[in-house]
């Protein structure tokens, strides 16, 4: 199996991994101060949840109440998710002075009230905007309007901002998101930035130091494959991203958008592969389905503290494929203390035994390594050379190697 497979090789991955940490220290040499910030911001991939993919303009201040509270409830924020974000259509009109309102009907007790909800259980509070006249749901965006709709967002206790990249016209990105930055770091209250302009100017060049997270493809959907423009299966949305890899590290993430995790379009056994490449990509666990109603299936793959930790692990390397065979492949993702996580995965319809050698992970061959695998959470030994696995059709088996 080993012989069949074509390698990347470990002399070019140890060469990208040595462009990648060249490339973030250039940036950190030409604007240190901004580095520091985004970091503290964001030094591990944020975690949370949003409601555009489960709700979408449906959202009101009752259903985030009750996401707020299975949140705590289900044992997701002490396992990592933070923020609670409201997406698009919570906006009213502006005011006779221009101040963004809220949708009085969907929440009638206001934004700050419902950060202060949020907060008060221990979790951090997110809002959306655009970049453009209207967002892409036909409210009032941020154009023309940025100090002022930031300074709104910090008076009322807003953590995070997802911002948007629709009606914008010949606007130019890397403008628009650093004057939005601009005027977030004008409050004096950190905010996070989430960049959300679907990877059009390849914001993996120019955004760090500009927001903590940048998306890199269009919209995900509940589903396994498929490339529209809108509403990519979640495999082709991996592949896109995947190459980005060298561009990602603490304080600066790749975003291939959010979980659909629970939503119901693909099976179990599809939604732990979706769950596992996020993972080993460092992306952000955003999840976006309705955590106050989710099944026990859904509720442990969102909840494998193990895969989580792959994700959060602090050395910051987005992991990235290896090895290809046809529908077979491997990833790899080095962790902290010398560690890695691979992921076998198979893309065909039938079961596969995948193998992956110590030369893919770049160790030596002769070494005994201890391997844990993440979804049955159990120790599996030492191996010496090599792991392989038969591997369910659509599914991943995922481990961490360790000395």
């Amino acid at each position: 199996m080993i012989a069949t497979l074509q390698r990347n090789g470990a002399h070019w991955w140890r060469a990208l991994l040595g462009i990648a940490a060249m490339l973030a220290a250039s940036m950190a040499a030409a604007d240190p101060a901004p580095a520091v910030a985004v970091d503290r911001l964001a030094p591990t991939p944020p975690m949370g949840w949003n409601s555009w993919n489960k709700f979408a303009c449906s959202v009101d201040e009752a259903k985030v109440r009750r996401v707020a509270d299975a949140m705590v409830a289900s044992g997701m924020r002490d396992a990592g998710y933070r923020y609670v974000v409201i997406d698009d259509c919570w906006q009213g009109p502006r005011d006779a002075n221009g101040v963004i309102t809220a949708d009085a009907t969907k929440f009638p007790s206001g934004i700050k009230a419902l950060a202060d909800y949020v907060h008060a259980r221990g979790l951090s509070f997110g809002i959306y905007s655009d970049a453009g006249a209207r967002t892409c749901g036909g409210r009032p965006g941020s154009q023309g309007h940025e100090y002022q709709d930031a300074l709104a967002y910090a008076r009322w206790g807003v953590d995070y901002l997802k911002y948007d990249w629709c009606e914008t016209g010949t606007r130019n990105a890397e403008e628009a998101y650093r004057t939005m930055a601009a005027a977030l770091k004008a409050t004096g209250r950190p905010i996070l930035l989430s960049i959300c302009e679907w990877g059009t100017s390849k914001p993996w060049l120019w955004a760090a130091g500009v927001g903590q997270m940048w998306r890199t493809t269009g919209d995900i959907g509940d589903k396994w494959g498929g490339n529209p423009e809108w509403g990519k299966g979640f495999t082709v949305i991996a592949d896109l991203n995947e190459p980005l890899w060298p561009f990602a590290g603490p304080g600066h993430w790749n975003d291939p958008d959010m979980l659909e995790v629970g939503n119901g379009g693909l099976t179990d056994t599809e939604y732990r592969s979706h769950f596992s490449l996020w993972a080993m990509m460092a992306a952000p666990l955003i999840a976006g389905n309705d955590v106050a109603s989710m099944d026990a299936a859904t509720r442990d793959i969102l909840l494998n503290r193990d895969v989580i930790a792959v994700d959060q692990d602090p050395l910051g390397v987005q992991g990235h494929r290896v090895a290809k065979d046809g529908d077979r492949e491997v990833w790899v993702k080095p962790l902290s203390g010398g560690r890695r996580a691979v992921l076998l995965f198979n893309r065909g319809v039938a079961p596969a035994t995948i193998a992956a050698d110590w030369a893919m992970l770049d160790l030596a061959p002769a070494l005994s390594l201890r391997v844990r695998d993440l979804w049955a959470h159990r120790e599996l030994g030492s191996m010496r050379g090599r792991l392989s696995a038969t591997v369910a059709p659509h599914g991943v088996a995922m481990f961490v190697v360790s000395l």
